[in-house]
């Protein structure tokens, strides 16, 4: 009989046999050990104690086969010795808080002189010191019935659209945690309206929405990963808002926090899409893979909780649930737009105008369908309504005083003002704007009202007046006019023509220096 290495339960059955007044050779002959074999394994059970007529415990049987099966230690081998003498050393790099690699350990040792080969290396450290290279981990219970999903996005593969060109897809696999029930959501791209209606997809299938979902650091939900304090996108959070959810997302490169749904996105590819001719029609993928999640993978007979998820699901989880959306949701968008000396900030390549105290500021803007809101902190600084890419919404008020009809090219601000500085000036402004194109006239319109402030109102209402009556609408030739006037008035004043007399403090009025005052009695009164 060829040597072989008895089991637990093949020591028992030997000292079983013993027992009963089987011989060593009628062992052999019966198969069940070598005779020398079974002399030795009798022999340890005499020195343990053992009698024909004592109680075969499991204790004794242990130590009958740990005297016969122990072996004597080998010495160690040099290498592991020169290992043993830095023991502490390599304890340290593998026991860190960020532990080195086994490969950096064997660099550091071989700097110094340590020349061992890696698979000596590894074999000490996983027999003295313990390490491993993947680290013991627990088995987490599964969460109540309702209470938690886990979602990931997964590459299957390239479909060919109507014009033959290939396309990459995406689906959104979201596995409820306790019933194992997954939905498979098709996408060509992982953008957080994308996100959004791949969630809405699986509230609808499931007829509720979870209380918690677990997601892994995407960029659309998590804008800072970190293991204590994430910073969730602002979009993804109103979302959660909105469903009534709340989000728990896994640590960076631990797929095991989301383990229920990482070892899904293998099991979608190969049974869902791999073997099929899919085209680019997202309608059909997604009605192809709702049917799939149902009558298939939600059919099955799952391979760890050996139950048909879309039974338990039905009997234990989907009361659990919270209610379903009735409305799709209306995702946002946040951004930092700077506001510029314009008064206005970019948002999706459109224009939108802010007060002007926040010149220079950076703003937070979040946009909806219908909306686009401006903020300083937690203030809500402005609120405008959408416009499409290339459109500006104004508000006048934004702009300083005075400034706004200018910016908003108000051609009845322009005339309004023109009247107010007279009546010749008003109708030669109305006269100027008239026609189917009066902003090309706005520059003049301005120049006429800078003319007041720089000339005077009188003169350029006189000259106003001289213009209608020649019908002549031209506002630099009246300004030229009084620039000509204004010459010759200071070349008579310089040469003593015309004296300019001061105003004086205490001048009087003229009817002062009348020699006859007006009898204000009737002639017939005596």
């Amino acid at each position: 009989m060829s040597f072989r290495e008895l089991s637990m339960i093949d020591v028992k059955e030997l000292l079983r046999r013993w027992q009963a007044g089987h011989s060593a050779r009628q062992m052999q002959r019966e198969g069940v050990a070598d005779r020398k074999t079974a002399t030795r394994y009798i022999e340890a059970a005499r020195e343990c104690g053992l009698a024909r007529e004592s109680e075969l415990t499991e204790g004794v049987v242990a130590e009958v086969a740990r005297r016969v099966q122990a072996r004597p230690e080998p010495a160690p081998s040099e290498p592991w010795k020169v290992l043993e003498a830095h023991r502490v050393r390599i304890e340290t790099w593998l026991g860190a808080r960020e532990p080195l690699r086994l490969v950096r350990v064997q660099e550091l040792l071989q700097r110094d002189g340590v020349e061992v080969s890696y698979t000596t290396l590894r074999r000490y450290a996983h027999d003295e010191l313990g390490w491993r290279e993947q680290p013991a981990t627990v088995r987490v219970d599964d969460p109540p019935p309702g209470e938690e999903a886990q979602i990931d996005f997964g590459e299957m593969g390239y479909v060919r659209d109507d014009e033959g060109k290939r396309r990459k897809l995406w689906v959104l696999v979201v596995t409820l945690t306790m019933s194992r029930y997954m939905f498979v959501w098709p996408t060509f791209v992982q953008t957080l309206v994308a996100l959004c209606e791949g969630l809405d997809g699986a509230w609808r299938f499931f007829g509720g929405v979870v209380h918690r979902i677990v997601p892994d650091n995407m960029s659309t939900v998590v804008v800072r990963a970190s293991a204590q304090e994430p910073v969730l996108s602002r979009g993804f959070v109103e979302y959660a808002q909105a469903r009534g959810f709340f989000i728990d997302p896994a640590r960076v490169r631990r797929p095991r926090d989301k383990a229920r749904v990482e070892n899904q996105v293998a099991y979608v590819r190969e049974r869902w899409f791999a073997g099929e001719t899919f085209s680019a029609d997202l309608v059909v993928l997604r009605g192809s893979a709702e049917r799939w999640c149902r009558d298939v993978a939600g059919a099955r007979v799952h391979g760890t909780t050996r139950r048909v998820p879309r039974e338990v699901f039905e009997a234990e989880e989907l009361r659990h649930l919270l209610a379903k959306p009735e409305a799709p949701f209306d995702v946002p968008t946040w951004t930092r737009p700077k506001v510029h000396p314009d008064h206005h900030v970019q948002v999706a390549r459109s224009l939108y105008s802010a007060p002007t105290r926040y010149l220079g500021k950076t703003l937070e803007a979040r946009v909806d369908r219908t909306t686009v809101r401006l903020y300083d902190g937690g203030e809500l600084v402005k609120m405008h309504p959408r416009v499409e890419p290339g459109k500006r919404a104004t508000d006048p008020s934004d702009y300083p005083v005075g400034k706004a009809g200018y910016a908003t090219r108000s051609i009845e601000g322009v005339r309004t003002k023109a009247r107010e500085k007279g009546e010749h000036i008003g109708t030669f402004a109305e006269r100027l704007l008239e026609g189917p194109l009066p902003w090309t006239k706005m520059r003049q319109a301005y120049g006429l009202l800078r003319m007041c402030d720089r000339y005077g109102v009188a003169r350029v209402e006189a000259m106003c007046a001289r213009a209608l009556a020649f019908d002549v609408i031209d506002v630099p030739r009246i300004e030229r006019m009084l620039k000509a006037a204004l010459q010759v008035e200071e070349t008579a004043t310089e040469s003593g023509k015309v004296v300019r007399l001061p105003v004086s403090r205490f001048a009087r009025d003229a009817a002062t220096f009348a020699t006859m005052k007006k009898d204000t009695t009737a002639k017939g009164g005596a």
